[in-house]
């Protein structure tokens, strides 16, 4: 069995439902290595320096953007880790949408959302409402460091989450030389439009997913065991260890959190409403309180301000 990715909550209004997020897509390509022809001995990939052609141990190796041709700008670890979301752990659903309003081009990449322990109740209420109401759920989600877009939708008994491509990675379809004038212009008459569609009608039929297999694939993996037969080469598949269960989960009162989230119109509020939140003056007495040992603290820890790094030509982080 497959091991979640994380397990977390899945949120929405003042309901939070355990769940593990797991993976719904299987790669199945052929891997290959580079050999050698002469020795079939495989190739290595160096990391090594443009300017001087040393390879570069790991630990030299810096990030960096390239900010223009040649010239880069070096971020320390620390920059990356404060850029990085701080919820790792939640699905939040901000709104909900019709399910329609989306359009193919921002469906990236699938994950189930598997309940945990005793959190099948908040799960199949969220997604047989979905169902009733034709919406899905727009979220966040933080993977590993990167935070994304997605949806959350139901899928027959499974809720579904789609990482969704943000508006500035799609490209407008303005940008491309398309057939935009009246069909007229195009010399279609109404008889051609008329069996084309009679064309279509006649292949129609239901979209069955186990009619369609990766033929090249199937043929190239039967050359691949061909020749490890002819060499009397045998190979051996390990099993995956069985993930564990997400621990047991509370009771809650699934009615009375409604009601209040309807009541409050609760939505899990914006990050700028938590920062400002946060910024609040605290009252005089705990000001004071607070600043004492910060004072002491930094005084400590004066030191000569640290030189900003210089940008680096020749080296460019992958």
């Amino acid at each position: 069995m497959a091991r979640p990715i994380w397990t977390g909550t899945l949120s929405f209004g003042l309901l939070n439902v355990p769940i593990r997020l797991m993976t719904a897509e299987r790669r199945i390509d052929l891997h290959f290595r580079m050999l050698d022809q002469r020795n079939n001995q495989p190739v290595r990939y160096e990391r090594v320096n443009a300017e001087s052609g040393d390879e570069v141990p790991w630990k030299d190796i810096v990030k960096a953007y390239e900010y223009s041709k040649g010239n880069y700008v070096v971020l320390e670890e620390s920059d990356i880790r404060n850029a990085a979301p701080e919820t790792h752990e939640t699905v939040e659903i901000d709104s909900f949408i019709d399910a329609d309003a989306l359009t193919p081009a921002y469906f990236e990449k699938p994950y189930f959302l598997v309940p945990g322990k005793k959190a099948e109740k908040g799960y199949v209420l969220l997604r047989e409402t979905l169902k009733r109401t034709g919406k899905i759920g727009i979220a966040r989600v933080v993977i590993r460091t990167r935070e994304y877009l997605c949806a959350v939708m139901p899928q027959d008994e499974a809720l579904l989450l789609i990482l969704l491509r943000f508006p500035q990675e799609l490209v407008s379809a303005e940008e491309y030389a398309l057939p935009d004038k009246p069909v007229a212009d195009y010399r279609i008459s109404d008889r051609e439009l008329e069996m084309a569609g009679e064309l279509i009608e006649s292949m129609a039929g239901k979209f069955k997913p186990e009619n369609y297999r990766d033929e090249f694939r199937e043929r190239l993996t039967a050359v691949i065991e061909q020749r490890l037969k002819s060499k009397g080469i045998t190979t051996a598949l390990e099993e995956e260890e069985p993930a564990h269960a997400n621990a047991t989960t509370n009771v809650v009162d699934f009615m009375s959190l409604l009601k209040k989230s309807i009541e409050n119109k609760q939505r899990t509020p914006a990050r700028g409403e938590d920062e400002a939140a946060a910024k609040k003056p605290a009252t005089k007495k705990a000001a004071a309180k607070k600043a004492e040992p910060a004072a002491k603290k930094a005084a400590s820890r004066k030191a000569p301000a640290k030189k900003a790094p210089a940008t680096r030509k020749g080296r460019k982080a992958g």
